[in-house]
């Protein structure tokens, strides 16, 4: 089979396309090489893959990479949820109207498979539990209690509230430009693939992490940017208090995902949670890393200000990929930073976290 990756030279597509050359097929990969995110690091795909480069909105560009093609996987997209809430037409005319492009290209072509990236964003804030038990799939923090420090959110009488592992059946609550592009994307998806019949699936990743992240970009992942901080000899920057929580997920378990996505019949017509099933504070990731780095001593910069579009808390439950992917995490992060450290020192990565700082607070997106 041939399959196209849309968005395949960046860093989860590479994964991806490594992932299935050597598991036999043959790999196209459409991308159209941004400025944000190659500008400072060769493009390197795996040996065997044919690279095209076009923007996944040129219908044209997309015609020509869909010939012979077998399967889909689309990642190509904008991805920051800070940037998103101030370069809104950018983000939704990539995302949105880029996959609107890629489906009515396929149209009348023999694909038989499409498995598109979404991600855990659309949760908003992730799942919680009230003192009795009480499932709540609708939790937002309010600006009040925000602007005062209080970063938990509370029930609908201000009770506390126990964060749990987030599935797929928490309703979705839009909080970022990025995360309404996310869901438009896998709505597209899923909602072609029925009236084509082709069978369609929609990952939505957790905080993907390893070697080969765009380090100078500073609307990549948590990482990522700690990672530039920390080898510039920078404090890794943290709004709120650190406490808030997330799940990292290693790119090589997510290139795997995709794989089974396209292999598994029974994953069709599924929104599918891909994590580790961990559940860490972006505070203890940062002293994780700074400790792999060899630099103890830089200990993180704790803003106690939020970026508008953040949630507090959101980790995965896996269970559903488990089930119908066979999926099961080989990597975690307290055992996998080594070669994502290598990967920093070897690139010579540029602090940017500064400048995203201010970008920000010049428009009032942070409080």
């Amino acid at each position: 089979m041939t399959i196209l990756i849309t968005g395949g030279c960046g860093f989860i597509g590479r994964h991806v396309a490594d992932e299935l050359l050597q598991s036999g097929y043959d790999v196209r990969v459409l991308d159209a090489l941004i400025d944000q995110v190659h500008a400072d690091a060769e493009v390197v795909v795996p040996e065997g893959a044919e690279v095209v480069r076009g923007d996944v909105r040129d219908k044209d560009a997309v015609r020509a990479a869909l010939a012979n093609v077998d399967g889909v996987i689309h990642l190509a997209a904008e991805v920051g949820v800070g940037q998103s809430m101030y370069e809104i037409a950018r983000y939704v005319g990539s995302n949105d109207l880029g996959t609107a492009v890629l489906l009515e290209s396929m149209i009348g072509m023999p694909v038989r498979k499409i498995v598109v990236a979404s991600s855990m964003s659309v949760y908003g804030e992730g799942l919680y539990l009230t003192g009795d038990g009480r499932r709540l799939g609708y939790v937002r923090r309010r600006n009040h209690h925000i602007k005062r420090g209080e970063w938990d959110p509370l029930g609908p009488d201000d009770e506390p509230l126990t964060p749990v592992a987030t599935d797929e059946e928490k309703p979705v609550d839009l909080a970022s430009i990025y995360a309404l592009t996310k869901y438009v994307q896998e709505k597209q998806v899923l909602i072609f693939g029925e009236a084509y019949g082709v069978d369609a699936v929609a990952l939505r990743l957790f905080n993907v992490f390893g070697a080969g992240q765009a380090l100078s970009n500073p609307y990549t992942g948590v990482l990522a940017n700690f990672g530039s901080r920390l080898a510039n000899r920078q404090p890794p920057m943290i709004f709120e208090d650190g406490k808030q929580r997330r799940d990292f997920v290693h790119v090589r378990d997510v290139a795997r995902a995709f794989r089974l996505a396209l292999e598994k019949p029974a994953a069709s017509g599924h929104v599918i949670n891909i994590g580790s099933g961990q559940v860490y504070s972006i505070a203890d990731v940062a002293t994780l890393l700074a400790d792999a780095m060899g630099v103890p001593e830089i200990t993180p910069d704790i803003m106690n200000k939020a970026r508008s579009g953040d949630i507090r808390n959101c980790f995965a439950d896996i269970s559903k990929a488990r089930e119908l992917l066979g999926f099961e995490p080989r990597y975690h992060l307290e055992n996998s930073l080594a070669p994502f450290v290598d990967w920093v020192r070897q690139t010579g990565a540029i602090d940017r976290g500064a400048e995203m700082k201010r970008e920000l607070e010049e428009r009032g997106l942070v409080s």
